[in-house]
């Protein structure tokens, strides 16, 4: 082997030292800190959104947290439904009956819209409790969840012992109802809505003043913006608060 071709390895060999020294500890160092640690970042923030809590407060009662009180009821399709049956579900609650000729059309009009918006979620649902259970059997509730477009397997229509469901609309949610002749339909209930987290808890936003609203409104519709008194609908908000307790 002549001198001029070690020369030539002696020069390929500096230049791979050279190049050793000055970019292997740059390719380390965007490993280490920059590329991979922000797509890392990137993965555990998305991670992190999942299971973080929101903004929405909890309702607090003596100080504790509101949880759902046990239940058990007949649905629309005749089975046995509890609340453990919501367990790991957001869901929505409210009270109505089917005869009812005013506030509850309107109610159920705006909860198919949402349902229909959380189609594609199967953690996501309503619980409705007829406050008429003497008339409204699993049969007429049946047909009601027909003529109204109710498709959610975990949309539940229930029925069962009208003291019961009193008393869970009334202490239970604090979501008054009451039998009243004197009253169009019969019967006087709150048109609001409550909305559960994936552990039964009572949650919602808060107002401008850092309060819970506790309940969201009914009756409006989006469409609609304002009810008659000039108040906000609430609808739109209702379905936000729903996709951030997905989230959690």
């Amino acid at each position: 082997m002549n001198k001029k071709t070690n020369y030539s390895y002696i020069g390929i060999a500096f230049i791979i030292l050279v190049f050793g020294i000055y970019f292997i500890p740059k390719i380390v160092d965007r490993i280490t800190h920059d590329d991979v640690s922000r797509n890392e970042g990137r993965t555990d923030q998305k991670l992190g959104e999942k299971k973080s809590k929101s903004d929405l407060a909890f309702i607090e009662i003596n100080d504790e947290p509101k949880k759902v009180p046990s239940f058990s009821f007949i649905d629309q399709d005749g089975k046995l439904i509890t609340n453990k049956d919501y367990e790991g579900k957001v869901y929505v609650v409210e009270f109505f009956f089917t005869t009812c000729p005013t506030i509850c059309p309107r109610m159920n009009s705006n909860l198919v819209q949402i349902q229909n918006e959380f189609k594609d979620f199967e953690n996501f649902g309503v619980a409705s409790f007829t406050i008429n259970p003497e008339h409204d059997t699993p049969a007429v509730l049946k047909e009601y969840a027909k003529k109204y477009g109710i498709t959610n397997p975990n949309w539940h229509l229930m029925t069962g012992d009208m003291n019961t469901i009193y008393k869970l609309s009334n202490e239970g949610f604090n979501l008054y109802t009451a039998e009243e002749e004197d009253v169009a339909g019969g019967f006087e209930h709150s048109g609001n809505f409550a909305l559960i987290d994936k552990n039964g808890f009572i949650r919602s936003r808060k107002d401008e003043f850092g309060n819970p609203i506790i309940y969201y409104k009914g009756i409006v519709s989006e469409e609609e913006k304002l009810d008659d008194d000039g108040s906000k609908e609430e609808i739109s908000a209702l379905k936000e608060d729903i996709k951030k307790l997905l989230n959690e």
